[in-house]
């Protein structure tokens, strides 16, 4: 078994255009942002270079803000796992925000681990419009 250290590093993130899972395309950024309005069908996460880690298991999850589902049960995060599969290896982990878009409000979370080792990890804040409309009236009073 190699003993390199695989090296990760994210390198976008924030909203992205739709990702299309059938494709060997990445998104592509639109806005480098960890606040995220809550609109239908928004694109969000983050792109990491993961280096030196082929054919090892990739376990990415999603940390929901308890969204509750149809019988308004909590849904558990959203995970998984998948084979690095090269030494130079860039994957993406996002989310997209669904109807209705007020119980979606609150931090998501995004890790990836490898060997039970969290690697990479991003919080995203998604907050409805008028939120977005305080934060630039902050910066704006202070001649930004």
């Amino acid at each position: 078994m190699s003993k390199l250290k695989p090296d990760v590093t994210i390198i976008r993130s924030g909203i992205f255009t739709k990702w299309d899972e059938d494709s060997d395309e990445l998104p592509k950024l639109t806005k480098a942002t960890v606040h995220v309005p809550a609109e239908i069908d928004i694109e969000f996460g983050f792109v990491a270079q993961i280096k030196k880690a082929k054919n090892q298991v990739l376990r990415y999850c999603i940390y929901h803000p308890n969204i509750p589902d149809d019988n308004g049960d909590i849904r558990p995060p959203f995970d998984g796992e998948v084979y690095v599969k090269s030494n130079d290896w860039k994957f993406y982990i996002g989310d997209t925000i669904w109807a209705p878009e007020h119980d979606k409000v609150g931090k998501w979370r995004m890790t990836l681990e490898l060997k039970g080792k969290i690697i990479a990890e991003k919080t995203f804040k998604v907050h409805m419009n008028e939120e977005d409309d305080k934060i630039g009236a902050f910066w704006k009073r202070r001649g930004f």
